[in-house]
């Protein structure tokens, strides 16, 4: 298994062929997040990428100032555009920004078999903020989330602040927050009868670890030393990407949860900086040498 910072050791395949990863997500003009941020991150360990966009921003380092939301049968069309020709192996979702998207990527992966036992694999990363820029807690894009997307996922990967809204237990804060990230855990893979949850400790006090909760219901704790990043954009982007090219390879899910953690650590430690506010990670790290 890669040491922390070390570029993931599977990238070879015998066979010569690539597998396909597809992302759906929303796009980011800055490259450092969405889309751009999924698909650098696909290329960098070896797997093709494809990609359906919910989205359109402009944005950059200091922040959004135009979201322009993709019709849900675009969105649609797009996936059965990729799944029709190309046949992914694993499926990342990341900001879908409404009920009607929820809808309509769930039609479109359950028609293609996505997330079923013998399907491809499907990491959702619960990114909870609409096309609008604004919170989509309690709203009818996460009830469909929920509802939809979640039972399909192999993999679900919440931040702790999203853990919290999701399962509605308060985890920052707390006396034993570790603790509390369990009682989550265990709440959200409830909602995930198929699936894993890794929830990410970044933004926890003290030292940062990340527990792994197994369909079967143990509980794995992944820890690895907290790197002082000022440019950090796009991080939740890059992890569940990296674990969905784990996956892709035929890796078990814990191995292709470390290892995408060994890439995000090696992508922060690079110390890309570029733009004046929160940059984006530096996905060619390893290729620069």
């Amino acid at each position: 298994m890669s040491e922390p910072g070390a570029l993931p050791s599977t990238l070879t395949l015998d066979d010569g062929k690539l597998p396909v990863v597809l992302t759906i997500a929303g796009s980011d003009s800055s490259g450092g997040a969405g889309i751009q941020a999924d698909l650098k991150t696909i290329e960098a360990l070896g797997i093709y990428g494809a990609s359906a966009i919910t989205a359109v921003t402009a944005q950059n380092t200091m922040g959004v100032s135009v979201v322009h939301a993709i019709p849900a049968e675009v969105i649609e069309a797009q996936v059965d555009a990729v799944f029709d020709d190309m046949s992914p192996v694993a499926v990342k979702i990341g900001m879908v920004g409404s009920a009607e998207a929820v809808h309509a990527i769930a039609r479109a992966l359950r028609r293609h078999g996505a997330g079923e036992p013998l399907g491809c694999a499907v990491v959702l990363d619960p990114v909870m903020v609409a096309s609008s820029g604004a919170s989509l807690t309690g709203s009818p894009a996460i009830e469909a989330l929920v509802g939809e997307l979640f039972p399909l996922a192999t993999l679900l990967t919440p931040n702790i602040p999203e853990a919290e809204a999701l399962s509605g237990i308060r985890i920052l804060g707390e006396l034993d927050e570790r603790a509390a990230m369990a009682c989550a855990a265990d709440a959200l893979a409830a909602l995930v009868p198929q699936g894993a949850v890794l929830v990410k400790g970044g933004h926890a006090h003290g030292a940062p670890a990340d527990l792994l909760r197994s369909a079967e219901g143990s509980s794995l704790w992944l820890e690895a030393p907290r790197v002082e990043a000022s440019n950090s954009h796009g991080t939740g982007c890059t992890l569940s990407s990296a674990a969905a090219c784990g996956l892709a390879r035929g890796l078990s899910l814990e191995d292709a949860v470390r290892e995408a953690k060994s890439y995000l650590t090696g992508a922060l430690r690079a110390g890309l900086d570029l733009g004046r506010g929160s940059g984006p990670l530096d996905h060619m790290w390893a290729l620069r040498g």
